[in-house]
């Protein structure tokens, strides 16, 4: 039976064709065969035991961390120099196998596919990324994934050279793979006015809002055709993060400018999902300072100085521990951090100041430039620090600081020892 040129499938809210439910279908079942480790275990079953064990070694294939080639050698009683030639003519051995394309085809289409929607450039931690959410799904990520990401990177680099071309010493990208011959003149354009124009803002950006920045600019403008590219695979399986929600919807429209943000080397997002310049403060904190400071602008509001701690702990910006004495110090001793509670710390730009509870009842007295009614002065008073309102009313009540006047409201008074 032909198939009608006018004949649609009805899939959720949109209508596709049948060729393009065909070509997803075809994707799925590539996908399915993702399974680097078992590709691997295959090819390497044409090796001798010695040329297995030294590739297994080197490229840390078992999981462990990458062996040495002096490390090996005093396993296998040989010198650094014989494992190296062990290790050369096993990948040569590999890369004659007669069917070697039948057991990377899979992986070769869905990897060109892959970088085809990115503009022709995946940096290779995100690559890796995609690659195993594919192969062991979003929600089946395990410790094994390290394993699963090393054995794609051997496959790419030491099989698919000929296909993908690795990028390591780039001014501008981090380590990365392409599509060989393919031209990254528009990429690196966008990139270069996309660093410029952060760093000439000074502020810190979404994904959304960096996205809709980057097609405001000139190369992105100049470029149309090579940045609104087919996007019929999902990479929203690799956002996992427990702090902020990505929007996977835009990624998935706009992946040859999210590859940017992925691959630029002076670009990082930081644990809060914002993207900033790599050496900013608030992208990669340097000190206990910096993380305290992170932790409560994105909380938003004051914290306890424990539990400070516990998050920065919990977040794990780098392998340093936080305990809460330090942190407590910290508080202290920096003014942009003001008490505002017992053990509670909000930040200075927020809008508190320092001082006692009776301190603060003078303070927004003065700036109101009215007396104010004992509701009135609770309020404000609440608004900068966090204490119990018979605290308030207990200070209104010290008579050297503060007078009634005569429709029962609190003013600041005259000569009072301040």
């Amino acid at each position: 039976m032909g198939i009608k040129e006018n004949d649609k499938i009805n899939v959720g809210a949109e209508n596709k064709s049948i060729l393009d439910q065909i070509i997803n279908n075809n994707q799925a079942e590539e996908v399915a065969k993702l399974d680097a480790i078992e590709i691997i275990n295959d090819l390497f079953g044409k090796l001798n035991e010695r040329e297995r064990d030294v590739l297994v070694r080197r490229f840390g294939l078992h999981g462990h961390e990458r062996e040495t080639l002096e490390e090996i050698g005093k396993i296998h009683s040989l010198t650094r120099e014989r494992i190296r030639q062990i290790e050369t003519s096993g990948i040569k051995r590999l890369r004659q196998i007669e069917d070697l394309d039948n057991h990377l085809l899979s992986l070769k289409n869905i990897i060109t596919h892959l970088l085809e929607e990115h503009g022709g450039l995946m940096e290779k931690e995100y690559l890796f990324n995609n690659l195993v959410s594919f192969s062991l799904g979003a929600d089946k990520k395990d410790e094994s994934e390290i394993k699963h990401k090393r054995h794609f990177d051997f496959l790419i680099s030491k099989l698919l050279h000929e296909e993908f071309e690795e990028i390591k010493n780039s001014e501008l990208f981090k380590e990365s793979f392409k599509l060989k011959y393919h031209s990254l003149e528009h990429l690196e354009a966008l990139a270069e006015e996309l660093l410029a124009k952060i760093k000439d803002t000074k502020k810190l950006f979404m994904t959304e809002d960096l996205i809709n920045l980057s097609k405001e600019l000139g190369a992105y403008k100049a470029n149309l055709e090579k940045f609104n590219l087919n996007n019929s695979l999902d990479v929203s399986g690799i956002s996992t993060s427990d702090l902020f929600q990505e929007p996977v919807d835009s990624i998935n429209k706009n992946k040859a400018i999210y590859t940017i943000l992925q691959a630029a080397k002076k670009l990082e997002q930081n644990k809060f999902g914002h993207w900033g310049i790599s050496e900013w403060r608030e992208i990669k904190p340097k000190t206990i300072n910096d993380k305290i400071y992170l932790i409560l602008k994105n909380n938003g509001k004051p914290m306890h100085f424990a539990a400070i701690a516990d998050k920065i702990n919990k977040i794990g910006f780098d392998k340093k521990k936080a305990n809460a004495a330090t942190v407590h110090n910290e508080l202290i001793l920096d003014e942009k951090y003001i008490l505002v509670g017992r053990g509670l710390y909000g930040l200075k730009e927020w809008g508190y100041k320092k001082g006692t509870v009776v301190e603060v009842i003078e303070s927004v007295i003065i700036n109101s430039g009215v007396p104010l009614s004992r509701e009135e002065v609770v309020n404000k008073v609440l608004e900068q620090r966090m204490v119990k309102k018979a605290t308030i009313n207990l200070a209104l009540m010290n008579k050297n600081r503060f007078e009634l006047t005569p429709d029962g409201k609190y003013g600041v008074k005259r000569g009072s020892d301040k």
